[in-house]
């Protein structure tokens, strides 16, 4: 084993980093954010999350069963997602707020939040207050999916926009899709299964009551490692 393998993430450094990244698609994409890319990634990541939770298709076709016009079916409650090192809502409004109802974003980056809250106008479902978007600033190693976003504490500057529960609800809590793309290479190991442990806790069962469409934990990484000048070892 190499010394780069022993390597721990180093919170610090990672955040520097993101700090002088622009806070624009090109700049979270690391320079892919003017090709195919922004396009075939959230197509194949929805195409993909249907095909296991097939509820989360929210038109009629092969995927999801036609319900009956009768009137008789219940309605499914609100379905619930996490979008993990979420930077400025990418994820958010391409992939999760076609299949869900709500999303929670955890972001440790203030201007990608910014950025991101002051775009959400623009995505499916909010302005019409059909969908939500609550916006956490902070990093994942301090978020507890287990939690309410209440519960996780002021530290992470809440925000909401859209859809608004009812004053009197019960806090909402719990999830049908983690989503963890392009962010878990900066946790440690000890970290990572952490929060692996805490997400998996964290997943709700399935409404249809199929046990095979409980909530899933997505993780959709790069696994290729780099060298020390940035080459692919």
């Amino acid at each position: 084993m190499s010394a780069l393998d022993e390597e721990e993430p180093n919170l610090e450094k990672g955040l520097q980093y993101w700090e002088n990244t622009p806070a624009t698609l090109n700049g979270v994409l690391g320079g892919f954010g003017t090709g195919t890319l922004p396009r075939v990634d959230p197509l194949g990541s929805r195409q993909f999350a249907q095909s296991l939770l097939p509820y989360t298709v929210r038109i009629k076709s092969v995927l999801r069963p036609l319900a009956a016009d009768d009137g008789s079916q219940p309605p499914l409650r609100r379905i619930r997602a996490l979008d993990v090192g979420a930077g400025i809502g990418r994820v958010t409004a391409n992939v999760l707020l076609h299949l869900v109802d709500d999303v929670v974003m955890v972001e440790p980056i203030p201007k990608f939040v910014e950025r991101a809250v002051n775009a959400a106008a623009g995505w499916k479902g909010i302005s019409n207050k059909e969908k939500s978007v609550t916006f956490l600033t902070g990093p994942l190693q301090q978020f507890d999916p287990r939690k309410t976003v209440k519960e996780n504490g002021e530290e992470f500057n809440p925000r909401r926009t859209g859809w608004a529960p009812p004053p009197n609800g019960e806090g909402e809590r719990g999830y049908d899709i983690v989503w963890c793309q392009w962010a878990l290479g900066h946790l440690s190991d000890a970290d990572l299964v952490t929060f692996f442990k805490q997400a998996r806790e964290s997943l709700r069962k399935s409404p249809t009551g199929r046990a095979q469409e409980d909530g899933l934990v997505v993780v959709k990484e790069n696994v290729c490692r780099d060298s020390h000048d940035g080459e692919a070892a």
